[in-house]
């Protein structure tokens, strides 16, 4: 029975093995990290403009799309593969981000674009935080914490665009 157990655990080890290297559970440890923590600074605004779509679910797509990206890296994907991932995860948030739209009557009354968008936003940043590129998933926030922010200070909504209807 030794050896069946042997084996259980040697099959065990192996299944956990893709963050043997210290290197590379840092590298996976740090893209995560940033991913969340960007998706969290994101969803953060979003909540307190009070928003259905808030810290959470803004990290979760930030994180879920570094991951999305970080395992076929991982797995030595050629740059097609990796193109195709890429394309699926765009999609795959549209969806999600169709969902947080919503249309309230008939007179073009459409609320959740602005946070469809974000959305869509948090899961760009956590691409670019899964692939390496921390300092262009910060100016991405950056930029998304102006569009939100800024927007708000420099004139009143229009009557059917996008800033009405977040």
């Amino acid at each position: 029975m030794t050896g069946w157990w042997q084996t259980v655990w040697q099959t065990a080890q192996a299944e956990f093995a893709d963050l043997d290297d210290p290197a590379n559970l840092t590298q996976l440890f740090i893209r995560l990290s940033v991913a969340l923590t960007l998706g969290g600074i994101l969803g953060f605004e979003r909540e307190m403009a009070g928003r259905d779509a808030g810290i959470r679910t803004h990290m979760m797509v930030s994180v879920g799309s570094a991951l999305f990206v970080l395992v076929p890296l991982q797995a030595g994907f050629s740059q097609d593969n990796l193109s195709r991932v890429l394309q699926g995860l765009v999609s795959g948030i549209g969806f999600l981000g169709a969902g947080a739209i919503i249309k309230l009557n008939a007179e073009r009354e459409v609320r959740g674009l602005t946070t469809a968008a974000s959305l869509w936003m948090a899961a760009g940043i956590g691409m670019a935080a899964g692939m390496g590129r921390e300092a262009t998933a910060i100016l991405s926030l950056a930029l998304a914490l102006l569009i939100l922010s800024g927007a708000r200070l420099i004139g009143k909504p229009r009557s059917s665009g996008d800033d009405k209807h977040r």
